[in-house]
C-alpha cells in the first residue's frame, strides 16, 4: 500500500488520534484542518504540536469550503487513502447556526469528493454519525434501518453526506466508506460532549442539566476502539473487491444510561455532581445501540473498551492537561 494518507481535520479529536495511530504505524500523514472556533482552538492547536514531533507529517491550514484552495492542494499529491473528518460536529449547535452544517459538512464534502473523483484513490472513509438514525426506534441499529427522518439539522447533513457519497460512488466509481460513530470518547476529547462537559461543571460545582430527566442511553465509544476500528478498515485488502459502497456502524457494544455514565465520572472524581433534570430536547434522541456485526464480519473487531478503565483515561488526560491560553 502506498503509505501517503491525507486526513481531514486532522487537529480535531477524532482526527488527531487516527493521525497519530498512523504516524505510529509507519504512515506519511498529511493533515488539513480549517482551525476553526467552534471550541477552543489552544486544544487543536496543542494536538498538533504532538502531532509534528513526527517527521512524516505535513499539516496544511485549509478550510474545505475553499474549492479553488483545495482542489489546487489535491492536485499536488497522489493520496491512496483519504480519512475524511473535517465536519461541523454538534447536535444543539445545529439549532443555532444551520448554515455552519450546510457550508462544513455538505459543500465541504461535495468539494473533496469533485477534487477527488477523476484520481484513482483506494479509498475514501468519511465519518458520519449514529445521529442518523434519528426517530428509528429499532434496537440495537443496523445499517439497513431507515434513516429518512432525521431529529436535527445535524443528523441531517450527515445522511446527505451518506447519499452524496453514494452518487458519487455510483457514478464514477470511487470507493467510499461511510463510518457511523456513536458517542465517541477519550483523551484529547471535545469540550462540547458530555464526559468533558460533566467533569468540568463538576469540578466548578455548576449544575449539570440532564435532558429527559436523565434517561437518556448510549453506546459509548472509546477512542482507541474507533482509531482501531478505522486503521482495520482502511488495510483490509480487497475491501472493495465485491462492491464500491459501504456503510459501517462503529459503536460501543452496551448501551449505557447516562446516570451510571455519571456516577462513574463521579467516583473517578471522587466528587459530587449538582444536577438540573429538564424536560427532553427535541433535537436529542432518548437512546442510541450500535449492531456491529457487519463491522466484526469485515475486520474480525468491535469496540469493547470498559467504560471504567475510558473514563479513567479520561479523567487522568483531564487532571494533567494544562487548559491555561
Amino acid at each position: 500500500m502506498n503509505k501517503n494518507i491525507l486526513v481531514t481535520g486532522c487537529a480535531g479529536f477524532i482526527g488527531f488520534h487516527i493521525t497519530k495511530k498512523l504516524l505510529e504505524n509507519g504512515f506519511t500523514v498529511v493533515g488539513i484542518d480549517n482551525l476553526n472556533s467552534y471550541y477552543s482552538r489552544k486544544l487543536k492547536i496543542d494536538r498538533l504540536k504532538v502531532l509534528k514531533k513526527s517527521l512524516n507529517f505535513n499539516f496544511f491550514k485549509i478550510d474545505l469550503t475553499n474549492f479553488q484552495k483545495l482542489n489546487k492542494f489535491l492536485n499536488n499529491y497522489n493520496f491512496n487513502i483519504i480519512i475524511h473528518l473535517a465536519a461541523q460536529a454538534g447536535v444543539r449547535y445545529s439549532l443555532e447556526n444551520p448554515q455552519s452544517y450546510i457550508q462544513s459538512n455538505i459543500v465541504g464534502l461535495v468539494n473533496l469528493l469533485e477534487s477527488l473523483k477523476k484520481k484513482k484513490i483506494q479509498g475514501l472513509f468519511l465519518s458520519s454519525s449514529s445521529s442518523v438514525y434519528g426517530r428509528n426506534n429499532k434496537m440495537p441499529y443496523k445499517e439497513i434501518y431507515n434513516t429518512d427522518e432525521p431529529k436535527s439539522l445535524y443528523a441531517a447533513t450527515k445522511k446527505s453526506g451518506e447519499v452524496i457519497s453514494n452518487y458519487y460512488s455510483f457514478y464514477f466509481n470511487m470507493p467510499i466508506v461511510c463510518l457511523r460513530f456513536f458517542t465517541v470518547y477519550g483523551p484529547w476529547g471535545r469540550p462540547d460532549m458530555a464526559l468533558f462537559k460533566f467533569i468540568n461543571l463538576i469540578k466548578k460545582k455548576k449544575k449539570i442539566e440532564l435532558y429527559n430527566y436523565g434517561n437518556m442511553t448510549r453506546s459509548f465509544t472509546y477512542i482507541d476502539d474507533l482509531v482501531l476500528s478505522i486503521y482495520k478498515l482502511i488495510n483490509k485488502k480487497n475491501i472493495f473487491k465485491k462492491k464500491k459502497f459501504y456503510i459501517f456502524n462503529i459503536g460501543g457494544a452496551k448501551k449505557i444510561s447516562l446516570k451510571i455514565f455519571l456516577k462513574k465520572i463521579e467516583k473517578y472524581l471522587n466528587l459530587k455532581a449538582k444536577v438540573k433534570f429538564s424536560e427532553m430536547m427535541k433535537a436529542d434522541v432518548t437512546e442510541t445501540y450500535s449492531n456491529n456485526t457487519k463491522l466484526k464480519s469485515i475486520i474480525g473487531f468491535e469496540p469493547k473498551t470498559n467504560l471504567n478503565y475510558g473514563i479513567k483515561k479520561f479523567v487522568d488526560w483531564y487532571n494533567g492537561y494544562n487548559f491555561k491560553e
